[in-house]
């Protein structure tokens, strides 16, 4: 048994080494910890628990830290860019109309509200405060 958390552990390395997405690592741990378990001569019941645990533990105790730090340098492109940036109204924004349309960057975008029941007349100025498919979702611009 030990040797399938080997192939377990090989396996997701590789993963990992080509996709440098930090997805597979936490998993290849926990496949260290079956491959110890293993060699104490446990169950495989306990060996597929320690697996999960020690995945788990790693992957939510230490990915928000590894995160910071792998991948930092990413720079921001295309649609993500937009996200904080200022835009003007030049169509009624209404959501339940199903009315908007800003500008930014000198290209127009459908618009919608952040807040449900509010509304920005034109010539009005909004934040960007995320994307939705092909739509910005405003919010008033701090003053």
């Amino acid at each position: 048994m030990p040797v399938y958390w080997l192939i377990a552990f090989v396996i997701l390395t590789g993963i990992e080494v080509f996709t440098l997405a930090l997805t597979t690592v936490w998993f290849a741990g926990g496949a260290v910890a079956g491959f110890v378990l293993s060699l104490l001569g446990l169950p495989v019941e306990i060996q597929l628990a320690g697996f999960l645990v020690v995945s788990f533990l790693l992957l939510f105790l230490t990915r928000p830290f590894a995160a910071r730090f792998v991948n930092n340098s990413t720079v921001k492109t295309n649609v993500e860019s937009l996200v904080g940036q200022s835009a003007r109204v030049i169509e009624k924004i209404d959501n339940h109309l199903g009315t908007g349309t800003a500008v930014v960057g000198g290209q127009e975008w459908t618009a919608r509200a952040w807040a449900e029941d509010e509304t920005f007349e034109p010539e009005t100025m909004v934040v960007i405060r995320e994307i939705r498919g092909v739509k910005l979702i405003v919010s008033r611009e701090p003053e």
